[in-house]
């Protein structure tokens, strides 16, 4: 891959040879401002080095402004958590000068931890860009780079989503999908999906989402059926009785669904993992009745085996459909030709800040060029020496933790039963010893953990099982 230079070289030699924009961006003085922020960041981020508990001084003003902030916002945080605007990679300091060990980054959205010398770098040249926002009606060239970048990745195995489309969040993402899937299947109204799946918070996904808590008082708005995820425990009796139940569905309502929607690892549902043969045997089954293959890796992308999880599980062909977010800053809806939408259908004011744009590009570079992917790629490396040390904290604690669970960059255990007290206990008292995780699925409840991939190291690994092993002796 080539690197945000390189792309902007050619864009500039090809198309603009001389703008003021390039000048701008090779100025003494901005290259001589650069060099002075990168300096200071990193002689005030290598002080950020490990666990430290608050700052008495700041505790009172800390305990105020987050009391503040949840009337303002009409409830409180989930975590007390402000943060100071400085970190180092995994750890993480607070407004109340505290450090702890960030292993949840903002449910998977800080892919580097926090301030990283590469998002200054992508930050600094944003704000050297003329507006904040990209969007739909006028955008920057960086725009074009992220696409174009994104869709080589993509497309590198085989895959044939030759169009991409940006947006702000995973949920407008998502949006897209589903209406480019009906428009192209119109009049089908309805979608098909796995139990326990997840797929946002809006009134269509919330249907799409097996989480009654999140429908609580608002209307049916799409007609969603359901069949059963993956078993590992029964491969086999699982596809078929996944296969039987989509079979049921289309026959039930013929000519009625627009799409089978994969979550191919369940990442709020409790970090449950497909298999290859299952999801192929069920997409043969979809094509057989027309439907179009909807992947939503909006937290799967960048944290298996392979960029995405649909290359994970060597789907490439077979995807109409697929979204992403968190890890890339910026979210998109890629699709094939056949699934182009009409004009009309699918746009939006903003498309991403063109920071989100630039850091994006420049996460997606850092992993590729970091080595993360491949069946011995860092992506593995990393999960497997923390499920080793999971395991061992299983084994000395056979009755406090179950697991470990996930792939790549997505890992968890149950806790004691996997009642949701006992994971709401153990996520709460990692928090106050400096480890940040958070929950995941019910019956069983997880605790999980979605690690900064481009900067944790095995010995911030280490210090995670060290501060779980103390928690998980006290409250045994």
């Amino acid at each position: 891959m080539t690197t945000i230079q390189e792309r902007f070289s050619r864009t500039d030699n090809d198309t603009r040879a001389a703008t003021e924009a390039q000048s701008l961006r090779e100025d003494p003085r901005v290259e001589e401002a650069r060099r002075l922020l990168l300096e200071a960041l990193d002689d005030h981020r290598k002080k950020i080095d490990g666990i430290r508990p608050p700052n008495p001084e700041l505790a009172k003003g800390y305990t105020e402004l987050l009391a503040l902030f949840g009337r303002m916002r009409g409830g409180n945080l989930y975590f007390p958590y402000l943060g100071s605007g400085l970190g180092n990679g995994p750890w993480v300091e607070l407004a109340d000068g505290s450090v702890k060990l960030d292993f949840i980054t903002g449910i998977g959205v800080h892919a580097f931890g926090h301030s990283d010398p590469r998002m200054l770098t992508a930050g600094i040249d944003a704000v050297l860009c003329d507006t904040v926002m990209q969007g739909n009606l006028q955008q920057a060239a960086v725009s074009v780079e992220f696409v174009r970048a994104l869709l080589e990745l993509t497309n590198s195995g085989g895959a044939r989503l030759e169009h991409c489309l940006l947006t702000t969040s995973g949920s407008m993402a998502n949006e897209n999908a589903l209406k480019i899937a009906f428009q192209k299947h119109a009049p089908a109204d309805r979608v098909i999906s796995f139990e326990r799946c997840f797929a946002g918070r809006t009134l269509a996904l919330a249907q799409v989402t097996d989480k009654a808590g999140y429908r609580d008082g608002v209307p049916v708005t799409l007609n969603v059926d359901l069949i059963p995820f993956f078993d590992a425990d029964d491969p086999q009796g699982s596809t078929r009785r996944a296969v039987q139940a989509l079979r049921g569905h289309v026959t039930r309502y013929p000519g009625r669904h627009a799409a089978l929607w994969l979550e191919l690892v369940q990442g709020e549902g409790g970090y449950w993992v497909g298999d290859t043969a299952f999801f192929r045997a069920l997409i043969t089954e979809a094509k057989k009745h027309k439907l179009a293959i909807v992947v939503d890796e909006i937290q799967t992308f960048g944290r298996t085996s392979q960029p995405w999880a649909f290359q994970h599980f060597q789907l490439d062909s077979l995807i109409d459909v697929a979204t992403v977010g968190k890890l890339t800053q910026v979210c998109a809806t890629l699709f094939t030709s056949d699934y182009r939408p009409r004009p009309g259908l699918v746009s939006q004011t903003f498309t991403g800040s063109t920071w989100a744009i630039l850091a994006g590009q420049t996460i997606i570079q850092g992993l590729c060029d970091g080595g993360h992917f491949g069946e011995g790629g860092r992506n593995v490396q990393l999960h497997d020496y923390f499920a080793a040390g999971l395991q061992r904290l299983a084994d000395k604690f056979p009755k406090a933790i179950r697991g470990p669970y996930g792939v790549g960059g997505m890992i968890g255990f149950t806790p004691f039963q996997g009642k949701f007290e006992q994971a709401r206990d153990v996520t709460a008292r990692l928090y106050d010893m400096g480890l940040m995780s958070f929950m995941a699925g019910s019956n069983p409840a997880r605790v999980r953990f979605l690690v900064p991939l481009g900067s944790v190291r095995e010995s911030h690994i280490d210090e995670a099982l060290r501060i779980l092993d103390a928690a998980l002796g006290e409250l045994s």
